[in-house]
């Protein structure tokens, strides 16, 4: 069973070619996405690698979580389902319509 971990306080300048090849010391990685910005296509600071099993994940986040990267102190742990987030009111908060 697959297994994504979250990877927070990357380097703005990570790619996910650098991730994948930092982190497949602890196993095999099945895919890497670094979360980037929509408007300006620059890294948000985070980003998610999955592997191809638990025990891979598990020692990935032993031996990464709080160890520097590219200059950067990451936070590695198991990433949890995104949750529900209330509707964005663009209206300015008044219903004009």
């Amino acid at each position: 069973m697959a297994k994504k971990l979250y990877v927070g306080g990357i380097s703005y300048n990570t790619t996910e070619e650098g991730l994948n090849g930092y982190f497949s010391q602890a196993g095999t990685v099945s895919s890497v996405t670094v979360i980037k910005d929509k408007m300006t296509g620059r890294s948000k600071g985070f980003g998610f690698v999955e592997f191809e099993n638990d025990a891979d994940a598990d020692k990935a986040v032993e031996m990464f979580n709080g160890k520097e990267f590219e200059g950067r102190t990451l936070t590695v742990n198991e990433a949890r389902p995104m949750e529900e987030r209330p509707k964005r009111d663009f209206n300015g908060g008044g219903n004009r319509y």
